[in-house]
């Protein structure tokens, strides 16, 4: 498999003068074309400062990243806004759905911008939309959804443009445990029928439990990492709780159950 992402001794300052934050501490791993990695850690493991810096929200203070073959610290701000639009697929917690759109505008609105015909869009609108099961409600708003079938409308968006890698960031953080199960087994066939590669930040460790590989973050650093391998869901999240109780995961979700949560 190929390497889609490449992170390389990363670090991450916040701050000036005498008052800084190292929110990232040289931090190096990749993630291999057509997987589905979790990044979890408590509040303030710099989860969230890993997302902004891959997604090109953030800029690292040293270090390179590398996606799809290209170093991001060599392009402009130009250069950065075509990549995120071309490479990047983002799937967020509050779905960001243009509600004067409907869901087939929102879901084409990457193609659009991209200027791609009206031919090839409606090919891949069908294709995206009928994989992830929102085919049926392509004509109505985004208000007019339930939370699931908004999220499932904003995983279409993310991947009609095939980009190199999706960034997910807390996806299940507005959903009840019914959608986020749901969801989570969207996110299963993005990953295993439609190739997507999978990048999710999360707290919870039943929506965790879903990965391929879990990678733990403590202050900045990467303190643990977990392969599914042959586990079944509720064997990966036993020890995704065990792993967050020993790494101190107060401010990690979870309810001591088997994983069946969601």
């Amino acid at each position: 498999m190929n390497e889609i992402l490449d992170i390389r001794n990363v670090t991450k300052y916040y701050g000036s003068g005498s008052v800084v934050t190292k929110a990232l501490d040289s931090i190096s791993f990749s993630v291999e074309k057509g997987s589905f990695t979790a990044i979890m850690g408590a509040s303030g493991s710099g989860k969230s400062t890993l997302l902004n810096v891959i997604s090109t929200i953030d800029r690292v203070s040293a270090g390179e990243i590398m996606i799809n073959g290209m170093f991001l610290n060599d392009l402009n701000e130009d250069e950065l806004s075509a990549f995120r639009r071309d490479q990047l697929g983002f799937i967020f917690q509050e779905y960001n759905l243009l509600d004067t759109l409907t869901v087939e505008e929102n879901i084409t609105l990457p193609l659009n911008l991209k200027r791609v015909g009206l031919t090839e869009t409606q090919r891949e609108l069908k294709r995206v939309s009928e994989a992830l099961g929102v085919g049926d409600q392509l004509k109505k708003f985004p208000y007019e959804l339930s939370g699931g079938q908004r999220q499932r409308a904003a995983c279409a968006r993310a991947i009609i443009t095939n980009p190199a890698l999706v960034l997910a960031d807390e996806p299940t953080g507005a959903l009840d445990s019914k959608n986020s199960k749901a969801l989570m087994q969207t996110f299963i066939m993005m990953n295993r029928s439609l190739g997507s590669t999978i990048l999710m930040v999360t707290h919870d460790p039943v929506v965790g439990s879903y990965a391929d590989r879990v990678l733990f973050l403590k202050d900045g650093r990467i303190w643990s990492e977990l392969y599914r391998g042959e586990r079944e869901r509720r064997e990966m999240y036993r020890e995704i709780m065990t792993v967050s109780s020993a790494l101190g995961g107060d401010n990690l979700a979870g309810n001591g159950g088997d994983g069946d949560a969601v």
